[in-house]
């Protein structure tokens, strides 16, 4: 795996259906070093931080090899690296084969894998395509948010590698499918064991704590 592309963005305006929204979505392929701090990037803006950015969602990497699918999907030839928001556009990053927790050394900073993506209707603003976040769902190939265990600098061309892996199976692609899809054989069991996992983000407890019905005490 390497960075293929590093992509920030500074928070826009824009009008959609009549109103004016606020937003970091519109990633930017940048030449520069970035500089990966605890709670985000330096330079890289979001909009609204209670459901964008954050410790949880410090860095969020999307796969190159996921763009000419949908080049095809979106009959979009355009895309190009940071059209889903990614900082980082990174080959052959295979949400099947990355778990909850699993630690990546990006150029010198260590990240540790935190949830999937949902995406927001701000997803479909960028690509122009109100069906994205249906067909994004149902692609189940999510991207990856990492939270910052040690920050450290990042550039294009940088190897991504595997510094710890987990030792349950637990990846992106298994807990974001069997969320979203009743029929995935075994998901309430899934869900229950993502749910026991010290590095999933707060935000998917919750999610899964509400899905399986267990209240907070």
């Amino acid at each position: 795996m390497k960075i293929i592309s590093t992509n920030i963005s500074k928070v826009k305006k824009i009008i959609h259906n009549g109103k004016e929204i606020r937003t970091g979505i519109f990633k930017v392929p940048t030449c520069d070093k970035v500089i990966i701090e605890k709670m985000s990037i330096i330079g890289d803006e979001q909009a609204d931080l209670i459901y964008h950015g954050g410790e949880h969602k410090a860095v969020y990497a999307f796969s190159s090899n996921h763009y000419d699918y949908w080049k095809d999907a979106l009959k979009n030839k355009d895309l190009s690296s940071g059209m889903f928001g990614e900082n980082f556009t990174i080959s052959n990053l295979s949400e099947e084969n990355i778990n909850i927790g699993d630690q990546f050394r990006i150029g010198t900073a260590l990240l540790e894998v935190s949830q999937p993506r949902v995406p927001c209707f701000k997803l479909g603003i960028a690509l122009n395509n109100k069906n994205v976040l249906k067909l994004f769902i149902q692609n189940y190939c999510t991207g990856v948010y990492f939270r910052v265990l040690e920050p450290g600098m990042a550039k294009t061309g940088d190897i991504v590698s595997i510094e710890k892996k987990s030792t349950h199976d637990i990846s992106i692609k298994k807990l974001f499918q069997a969320y979203f899809d009743k029929k995935y054989v075994g998901f309430e069991n899934i869900l229950s064991e993502a749910l026991a996992l010290n590095e999933l983000a707060p935000e998917w407890k919750d999610k899964l704590k509400k899905k399986l019905s267990i209240k907070t005490t």
